[in-house]
């Protein structure tokens, strides 16, 4: 009696991993099929690197040839973050209210 039990309960174990692996197949997919467009973009960075390479070393020749120009551009740039921060604090202080 002992070895049926722990045979029917071994083939029930085993009908439940082969539900699981099933549903995980099946979650695999769908995933995929979500994340495809972050994939994608992913990729398309990844192809553009070289690109970037070439661009950073021309900004660092750029640079040390003109640092003010550089400088004066940096400046900017913290600028407008820091308004556009300003900026977004204020706008989510009036939608909360």
């Amino acid at each position: 009696m002992r070895d049926s039990e722990r045979e029917q309960r071994k083939t029930e174990l085993l009908n439940q991993i082969q539900q699981q692996r099933a549903s995980l197949s099946i979650a695999k997919y769908q995933w995929l099929e979500t994340t495809a467009p972050y994939d994608k973009g992913w990729h398309t960075l990844v192809n553009l690197r070289r690109y970037f390479v070439v661009a950073g070393t021309v900004l660092a020749i750029w640079n040390v040839r003109r640092p003010g120009k550089m400088m004066r551009l940096v400046k900017r740039g913290f600028s407008f973050w820091s308004a556009w921060r300003v900026v977004r604090t204020s706008l989510n202080k009036t939608r909360v209210k």
